[in-house]
């Protein structure tokens, strides 16, 4: 991977910059560009921070970072492929476009990054690829209506930091959060004023999504039965799991691989 890439993002202010590559290592550092960004990753997971958040972009799913936000990528593995493209920021855009986000690739959408699969480089005003990828831009608002909670805050606190490592050491566990007041010295209301100050959720709302970002990593792996998942992630009852899947992502696990399964064919 040409780690110089990111520099000529912004080298012509107004083409749209293309991007597409193998990653090849496992971190491109902190970084912004004047150009919003659209990265869409295949074959695995990829983990975008940025200064609040740490954001999970699970494959077949795309990311929208707008202007000027600085962010890190780390992908899960190196054999993952990026697809980028660097868009210039407009008068009078569409709020869409100033709001960091999450949202799953549908088949049209799909197709048409397939399409972009041989670009490289500065697309340049009128060209006709220039045409088709300000054409992907533009139906972004319009098919992509919801913003998945694919993302962790980053705490602030170190004190917090401590529970929330123990939580991703326990995910195959029923973590109670009585439990974990006591662990570390709290009582409920006090750690329940934490995680809400610190983190703008509570608890059950942190432990939650973080047990299913867990669990679309072992579903991507395809080693586990989903009733496997289920367990590794600390539920008892795959219905239970099931469900919470669904009001996270809009769909079953089962359908979730099913999708995936779609991708890996139009390889």
């Amino acid at each position: 991977m040409d780690k110089y890439y990111i520099s000529e993002v912004d080298a012509d202010k107004k083409s749209i910059y293309c991007y597409h590559d193998v990653m090849g290592e496992l971190f491109i550092p902190t970084h912004k560009h004047d150009k919003a960004q659209m990265l869409y990753a295949e074959g695995d997971v990829v983990f975008v921070t940025t200064e609040t958040k740490t954001y999970f972009l699970p494959a077949r799913h795309f990311i929208w970072i707008p202007s000027g936000v600085e962010h890190s990528i780390q992908p899960k593995s190196e054999s993952v492929m990026m697809r980028n493209l660097y868009f210039p920021v407009e008068k009078d855009e569409n709020e869409f476009y100033k709001i960091e986000g999450i949202y799953p690739v549908n088949n049209l959408l799909l197709q048409m990054m397939l399409f972009t699969n041989r670009w490289n480089g500065h697309l340049k005003k009128g060209t006709p690829n220039f045409f088709i990828a300000k054409a992907i831009k533009a139906i972004l608002p319009q098919i992509s209506l919801t913003n998945l909670p694919l993302e962790l805050p980053l705490p602030k606190d170190p004190r917090l930091g401590k529970i929330l490592r123990y939580i991703e050491s326990n995910l195959g566990e029923t973590i109670l959060f009585a439990d974990v007041a006591h662990e570390f010295g709290y009582s409920e209301r006090s750690l329940y004023r934490l995680f809400q100050k610190d983190l703008k959720m509570s608890f059950i709302q942190y432990y939650t999504i973080r047990r299913i970002l867990k669990a679309i990593e072992l579903l991507l792996e395809r080693k586990l039965s989903i009733k496997e998942v289920a367990q590794e992630v600390g539920y008892n009852s795959v219905p239970t799991f099931s469900n919470t899947f669904f009001k996270i992502l809009g769909q079953r696990p089962s359908d979730y691989l099913n999708v995936e399964g779609i991708l890996e064919r139009t390889k």
